[in-house]
């Protein structure tokens, strides 16, 4: 926890509410997200018990396992979730757009993305538990299932891996945008709890925050926000109704379960569309449309690899998969944090705490000086900037600036309070520098060491030439009879 995250902490509590620890909104929300609030069997790892799911506040779709241990109904239920879910992700798919890449070779893109919200992050294990139990059942053999359940298992396992991604929007929890935008006055324990959260960033009038979380608290109020559901409803109400399902399995039954699991869904789906307004009313930051794209590629690459019928995603990595993959999070996870900064000063503000970034005034510039003489002469104007941060940066350390997008400069001297810098990108080709491209005297500006530089991949040796100390080359991955009946818990 940083300094400034933990004085807005005090500060909830002083004041009975949550404090903003942004400025802006550091996450994509789409139009029409589809909202997914699971339910699961206590003691089953990946046993759905119901789920209510869509994209329109005011009808959500409420599907129901009366019986999670019966392997038929378990299955029905996963058909039933792939008619809502397979056609809201596919209608994406329809629009292209060319676009290039680095280096010029154009491909084409998806217009947009499909965007699933969750409770919490429990929810997101769920999705990727119930994609993994599905994604490699088969459509005929022994326990034969309908054709869009696999297909289904393999989006969910998508998702859920997309959502690993640091600073991507495709699978998103409610508890970790809300927290990553507002500090309460609770522990980051208790944040995972949607409801005392919302209670503190939007507490209901006549409350104070710590009241609003304190009454979250109650389950016959507010019930858990899955996937998890609490003891006393299952001892009370849900075992007493599915034991009269098995001794009865009667419509009556049936809707008997379906009221009791409705009552623990309903005021997480309220809760969830409420989070949806409190994050849309933020004004988005400049990089996020950026990652979206990102996210948008990923959802169009993944969409190809399914129309050339490629097989559904492996148990696990080889170990060159395994480090490619860390290498990739590590990078976005870095590239996530310096975008985030340069978009919010309240983010940004944390990074001068520390001297790796300075705020000042510019109290002098030479735009016209250069080094060196002939033809190895290079344009290096020189700015002085006063700032009263504590300044932690060496000369010769290369520093960007929010306010200026592909601008550089190397720090040439600090003294005091006056930090000298060389501008050594972002000011045009020709001999002068453009207009506006070097700082002037009296305009303010921040300059960090954060740079959101190009990260080429990490260099690892090729699948087939895997060491023996890592397993030796991975076996070419090809479905089988032990994949497809593979136990969901």
């Amino acid at each position: 926890m940083s300094a400034l995250t933990a004085l807005a902490r005090l500060r909830a509590i002083r004041d009975g509410s949550a404090q903003p620890v942004t400025t802006v909104r550091h996450c994509h929300l789409a139009p029409q997200p589809l909202v997914f609030v699971p339910l699961g069997l206590s003691g089953e790892a990946a046993a759905p018990l119901a789920a209510m799911v869509g994209s329109d506040p005011g009808h959500p779709r409420l599907l129901v396992v009366p019986q999670p241990r019966n392997r038929d109904l378990r299955f029905a239920f996963a058909a039933e979730l792939a008619e809502v879910v397979l056609p809201y992700v596919e209608g994406f798919c329809k629009g292209t757009e060319t676009v290039e890449r680095r280096g010029g070779e154009p491909y084409e893109r998806c217009l947009d993305a499909p965007q699933i919200l969750v409770p919490n992050r429990q929810g997101v294990a769920f999705l990727g538990l119930l994609g993994r139990s599905t994604r490699f059942r088969r459509v005929d053999g022994p326990y034969p299932v309908h054709p869009s359940v696999p297909l289904l298992g393999r989006w969910l396992t998508y998702f859920a891996d997309r959502s690993q991604q640091p600073g991507s929007c495709l699978l998103m929890a409610a508890t970790e945008a809300l927290g990553a935008h507002w500090a309460s006055g609770q522990s980051g324990l208790e944040d995972a709890n949607l409801a005392a959260l919302l209670g503190w960033i939007d507490p209901p009038a006549g409350m104070t925050g710590s009241q609003a979380a304190l009454e979250a608290e109650d389950p016959l109020l507010w019930p858990p926000a899955g996937p998890s559901t609490d003891p006393g409803f299952d001892n009370e109400v849900l075992a007493p109704a599915m034991r009269a399902y098995e001794e009865a399995p009667t419509e009556r039954s049936v809707e008997r379960v379906t009221q009791a699991l409705r009552t623990q869904l309903d005021p997480t789906w309220r809760l969830m569309w409420r989070a949806v307004d409190l994050l849309r009313a933020l004004p988005e930051g400049s990089r996020v449309r950026d990652r979206w794209e990102t996210d948008r590629g990923s959802f169009t690459r993944f969409t190809e690899r399914l129309a050339e019928g490629g097989p559904p995603q492996a148990r696990r990595d080889g170990a060159v998969g395994a480090a490619a993959r860390l290498a990739g999070l590590e990078r976005a996870r870095a590239s996530y944090d310096v975008q985030r900064a340069y978009d919010d000063p309240l983010i940004m503000a944390e990074y001068r705490l520390t001297g790796e970034a300075f705020t000042g005034t510019v109290t002098a510039a030479d735009p016209e000086h250069t080094e060196g003489e002939g033809r190895s002469r290079k344009l290096r104007p020189l700015v002085t900037v006063t700032t009263a941060d504590p300044v932690r940066l060496a000369p010769g350390v290369v520093v960007g600036s929010p306010e200026r997008r592909g601008h550089a400069a190397e720090i040439v001297e600090v003294s005091g309070d006056e930090i000298t810098l060389k501008v050594v990108k972002g000011m045009g080709r020709s001999r002068t520098p453009a207009p506006g491209a070097v700082p002037g005297p009296g305009e303010r500006i921040t300059y960090t060491s954060l740079l959101d530089d190009f990260q080429s991949s990490a260099s690892l040796p090729d699948p087939e030439l895997t060491p023996w100390t890592h397993g030796g080359p991975p076996q070419e991955y090809v479905p089988g009879d032990d994949d497809a009946q593979e136990e969901w818990s």
